[in-house]
């Protein structure tokens, strides 16, 4: 049982172009919710009974949702204003809130539809014996406001290879569960998560878990258009 988790949440979100008072991009609000609070309901729903946010950018918005926010979840903020760590770097810092148990960790700016609970499915498929990471993906071809060419080929008995051409069949859908061992040869200070991916790989343990839904790139005004209008459908 994973009950753990963490929200990505403290990044500039500089291709949203937002306007100097607009909230940051995870309280951005997309068919009436932002999109901070539509991860921390499905992550509720999932099991999840902890959730650590970590926040650098507009700190102080984060800090007045995170109060207001009457859910099921403990909520824990992890303050990287002193100093934004990227991915992998504010993950390494929130390591002690996981009791050396496998976690799941979310981009705060994660949307897609869904017809069943795909943090339940994708948690109930983690094995711990065989993975130390896991990857929700996204189906190309199943995405709106991506323009990009994949992120990784999905190989025999579900384990990722990080792509080596010019396309893959897949993205990286922005929620992964990870083991906390994989951060022992990590370099201490700022740096992305995909060090983590890439050493998983390098030793077999890098799995995947295709989402069953549209999914929804909302970085830029365009793809927030998109999911706007897939969301009224």
């Amino acid at each position: 049982m994973i009950d753990t988790a963490m929200i990505l949440a403290a990044g500039r979100g500089t291709r949203m172009q937002a306007a100097p008072n607009d909230p940051p991009k995870p309280l951005t609000e997309i068919a009436g919710q932002n999109l901070l609070a539509r991860m921390m309901q499905r992550l509720e729903k999932a099991g999840i009974r902890r959730i650590v946010i970590n926040m650098h950018h507009k700190a102080e918005a984060i800090e007045a949702f995170a109060a207001a926010y009457d859910g099921a979840a403990r909520i824990i903020l992890s303050d990287e204003r002193d100093a934004l760590l990227e991915t992998g770097g504010g993950v390494k810092k929130a390591l002690r809130h996981f009791a050396e148990a496998p976690f799941l960790v979310a981009n705060g700016d994660v949307l897609w539809c869904e017809e069943s609970d795909q943090i339940a499915n994708f948690i109930g498929q983690f094995d711990a014996d065989k993975m130390t990471a896991c990857l929700l993906l996204a189906a190309r071809e199943r995405a709106t406001g991506y323009d990009g060419t994949g992120d990784y080929l999905l190989l025999e008995a579900g384990r990722l290879a990080r792509k080596t051409g010019t396309d893959a069949p897949y993205i990286f859908a922005g929620v992964q569960i990870l083991t906390p061992g994989l951060f022992a040869a990590m370099p201490d200070g700022a740096f992305s998560l995909n060090l983590v991916y890439d050493a998983a790989q390098a030793q077999g343990g890098l799995y995947g878990h295709v989402l069953d839904g549209l999914w929804m790139h909302v970085g830029t005004p365009q793809g927030r258009q998109a999911a706007e209008a897939a969301l009224k459908e």
